[in-house]
């Protein structure tokens, strides 16, 4: 059997970047797939290329009102939800904090932050109904240290580690889970292209060559993980935070070479 079997799982921002990959992986599975998205004709070609087991709803995470309409169609649809991948973000322009507008720092707030509580709050009564769920949040791995020119995104993210922690706390007895994912660079839009008219993208001052696995990770290293924090595979972690960033956070690499010098040296003293 499929691990998602007869499970409904929404996911939101799923229309593009990882949200496809996500939406793919969980149909393969087994699951009835809700496609959110804030453009209405991606979330449907997607759909209709589904199939039966997938609906398209128009979801802005900002908005109360769509996300309670969200879940209602998928209720009505496929029954009480069972997996939230909270997975709609938006990147920052790089500015310093001195530089950064107001308006850039509240729209990364509002969509990285508060359409994720968003999300936990309206998808809860559903769980419930269901007996238990995973939400899974997409972080960063800029929720685990600082960042200079994405203050904004960087503080979205290290607050959804405080969102993410708390509501596990909350929600476990109810048999939910609340987990979150930590990418690294991944080779999406996201960072592939710029987050603003005229600035630069976060590609192009990124190199993954020094670190211990050095590639830029593709949409499905976090898939993968995503499925696996869903699924009852991971029925013991909650308040867990997932890092797949190919050792980015880890530093550089010690390089092969640097590695044999260091194990002759060792040699030489023993024999000595």
């Amino acid at each position: 059997m499929r691990r998602f079997e007869n499970k409904t799982v929404l996911v939101t921002g799923a229309g593009g970047g990882m949200g496809v990959s996500h939406v793919r992986a969980f149909h393969a599975e087994g699951a009835d797939v809700v496609i959110g998205d804030r453009d209405p004709e991606r979330g449907a070609r997607l759909a209709a290329e589904l199939g039966e087991r997938a609906l398209a709803v128009t979801l802005d995470v900002r908005d109360e009102q769509q996300w309670a309409d969200a879940v209602a169609a998928a209720e009505q649809r496929f029954g009480p939800v069972s997996v939230l991948v909270n997975n709609a973000g938006v990147p920052q322009a790089a500015a310093t904090v001195e530089h950064t507008d107001l308006a850039d720092w509240q729209r990364l707030l509002d969509i990285n932050v508060t359409g994720q509580f968003l999300g936990i709050r309206a998808v809860t009564p559903s769980m419930r109904r269901g007996g238990g769920g995973s939400i899974v949040n997409i972080a960063s791995t800029m929720a685990n240290t600082a960042t200079p020119y994405f203050a904004a995104y960087t503080a979205s993210k290290w607050a959804l580690r405080g969102l993410t922690r708390t509501a596990a706390m909350e929600l476990g007895r109810d048999g939910i889970r609340v987990n979150s994912i930590h990418p690294g660079a991944v080779a999406t839009a996201f960072i592939t292209e710029p987050a603003a008219p005229g600035a630069a993208p976060i590609a192009s001052a990124y190199t993954p060559e020094p670190f211990a696995i050095p590639r830029v990770g593709e949409p499905g290293d976090v898939t993968r993980l995503a499925l696996f924090v869903a699924s009852d595979d991971a029925a013991y972690a909650t308040g867990s935070e997932f890092v797949v960033d190919g050792g980015l956070l880890l530093g550089p690499a010690l390089r092969y070479e640097a590695s044999s010098d260091s194990e002759g040296a060792r040699r030489e003293g023993e024999a000595a």
